[in-house]
C-alpha cells in the first residue's frame, strides 16, 4: 500500500511539472520549482567565485566572453518573447565570468550565471566558436536540463522529495547533487546529460548563436576539432559531459538549414 501511495504521489508530481521546450517541442519533467533552483544558484555561484577568482573585467578575455554572452542573452530573450514565453525567464539575472584555470569547460547555472574557463579559449579559437559553446551551455539551463537531472538524482536519494525538503534533510548531499547537475564541479563527477539533452541544447544553441549574429555553420568545424582532439586520449572536461561523435555532427548538419533562418549578419 505504501508503495502504491508513493508511486501515486510521484506520478502526480510528474503530471503537474511537465514543461514544453520552446524550440524542439519536447516535454520534460522537472520536480523542483525553477525559482528555488535560481535562489540556490545565487548562493552556489557566489561561493564558486570566492573559491575561483574570476579574471578582471578589463581583461580582453573577460570582455570577449561578456560581449558574446550579452548577445546570446538578447537572442534568448527575443526568441522567448516572440513565443509569448518570457515568463519562463523570470528571475534571470545574467552574469558572465571567466576563471583562469586550464580546464576545457563552461557552464550556466539557473538564472543565467555563466562561467567560462580560460582553458576553453584556445580550443574555441575564435569568438564564433565560443558563441556556439556558450549558446549550448545556456540552452541547457533555460531548457531545465539541470532540473531534470537533479530531479532524477533526488528521487534516487530522497524518494522524490522537493528541493526544500531535501535541503532540510541532507543539505550537503543536495548541494553536491546541484553542483553535479550543473557541471560546476570537477571532483565529484557530473550527472551526464542524455543524448536527448545534448541534441536539444545543440539545436537551441545554434538558434541563439545565429540570432546573436554568429554563423551557426561554425559549430560543425568546432565539434569536429573537439572529436579529433580526444581521439584515443582521455576526454577533455567539456567532452566528458558533452560527447562529440559522428551522430552529433550529422545532427548538427541536418538542423543547419533551420538554424540559418535565424542568422542575423552584422549584429
Amino acid at each position: 500500500m505504501k508503495k502504491i501511495i508513493f508511486c501515486s504521489i510521484v506520478l502526480g508530481c510528474l503530471i503537474t511539472s511537465c514543461n514544453k521546450n520552446a524550440i524542439t517541442g519536447r516535454r520534460s519533467i522537472s520536480l523542483m520549482p525553477e525559482s528555488e533552483l535560481i535562489g540556490m544558484s545565487l548562493t552556489e555561484y557566489d561561493k564558486f567565485l570566492l573559491e575561483h577568482k574570476p579574471l578582471d573585467a578589463s581583461d580582453r578575455r573577460s570582455i570577449m566572453v561578456k560581449s558574446v554572452g550579452i548577445k546570446i542573452q538578447k537572442a534568448v530573450e527575443e526568441y522567448y518573447a516572440s513565443k509569448g514565453l518570457s515568463s519562463q525567464l523570470s528571475g534571470f539575472k545574467w552574469d558572465f565570468n571567466v576563471v583562469d584555470e586550464n580546464v576545457v569547460n563552461a557552464w550556466c547555472m539557473p538564472g543565467g550565471k555563466v562561467v567560462v574557463y580560460t582553458g576553453l579559449l584556445p580550443v574555441t579559437k575564435d569568438e564564433t566558436s565560443l558563441a556556439i559553446v556558450m549558446g549550448h551551455e545556456i540552452a541547457h539551463a533555460i531548457a531545465y536540463h539541470g532540473n531534470e537531472r537533479m530531479s532524477q538524482a533526488l528521487i534516487v536519494q530522497f524518494g522524490g522529495a522537493v528541493l526544500a525538503t531535501a535541503m532540510q534533510q541532507k543539505p550537503a548531499v543536495t548541494q553536491a547533487i546541484f553542483q553535479q547537475a550543473y557541471g560546476v564541479t570537477t571532483t565529484l563527477g557530473v550527472l551526464k546529460y542524455s543524448r536527448t539533452h545534448e541534441t536539444e541544447a545543440d539545436k537551441m544553441g545554434l538558434v541563439f548563436a545565429a540570432m546573436g549574429g554568429y554563423n551557426p555553420e561554425a559549430a560543425v568545424g568546432f565539434w569536429e576539432r573537439m572529436a579529433a582532439s580526444s581521439n584515443g586520449a582521455k576526454p577533455m572536461e567539456l567532452l566528458s559531459t558533452h560527447p562529440s561523435d559522428a551522430r552529433r555532427i550529422a545532427d548538427l548538419k541536418a538542423f543547419m538549414p533551420e538554424a540559418k533562418k535565424y542568422y542575423k549578419i552584422g549584429n
